[in-house]
């Protein structure tokens, strides 16, 4: 796709978009998991980037052969908020990024809404949003479903085909791309590995940039 995108409705992912997240998380849920004799990797981790904590989960208690308790599970948000509230950043430039933003925005993302505005409380990017924060935890399918992005796009009046998504995981491409939007990969946060790029293109990507003015070239800005 070459030809510009002027969205009505721009929806962001935030782990790994709008906040550099997907590090601290992966370590936090290693160490919880470590802790109680489960052999989890950052590896691991990176393979589930953009699913729903549970679905990771289930992938991980299937290659390590074992069962991950819901109290281990829930184990994990206090050791992901402790490091959120001392290291998390937001992603570089998303800042002045979102104070351009002609267009209206949302967060629509596979965290449940209190890490969400934790997330954006945290490197003082709620204000860019208000309320208009959507977790997969509300829908019946996390992504790759298109289940997230339809359910933001209807709450927020907007039809698919006029709604960008920027999204740096395969899984949220897909999704975005099964709700009929157009999807940017975006490749600029710290865990990035250096064929990133290539996978959210074989995913569907339109476009994919590391830095967001680069992404705003391609909606308009």
């Amino acid at each position: 796709m070459d030809t510009m995108v002027c969205p009505e409705l721009v929806i962001f992912d935030c782990d790994g978009v709008l906040v550099d997240s997907e590090l601290l998380a992966s370590r936090a849920m290693c160490a919880v998991l470590q802790q109680r004799g489960i052999a989890a990797t950052p590896e691991m981790v990176a393979e589930c980037i953009g699913m729903k904590r549970d679905d990771i989960l289930a992938r991980i208690a299937l290659k390590t052969g074992t069962s991950i308790s819901p109290g281990t599970a829930e184990d994990i948000w206090p050791a992901t908020r402790d490091l959120f509230c001392e290291e998390l950043d937001a992603t570089p430039g998303i800042a002045p990024f979102l104070d351009s933003l002609p267009y209206r925005r949302c967060v629509a993302s596979s965290s449940d809404k209190v890490r969400i505005r934790l997330s954006l409380e945290v490197t003082g990017l709620l204000r860019f949003f208000g309320n208009d924060l959507f977790s997969s935890h509300e829908v019946p399918r996390g992504k790759p479903a298109p289940d997230l992005f339809e359910h933001a796009a209807r709450h927020m009046g907007v039809d698919p085909k006029h709604c960008v998504v920027v999204e740096d995981s395969p899984f949220g491409i897909q999704g975005a791309r099964a709700a009929g939007m157009t999807a940017i990969g975006y490749i600029g946060g710290s865990h990035v590995r250096d064929a990133h790029a290539e996978v959210l293109l074989q995913a569907g990507a339109h476009y994919v940039e590391a830095d967001w003015n680069a992404i705003g070239r391609h909606i308009g800005l």
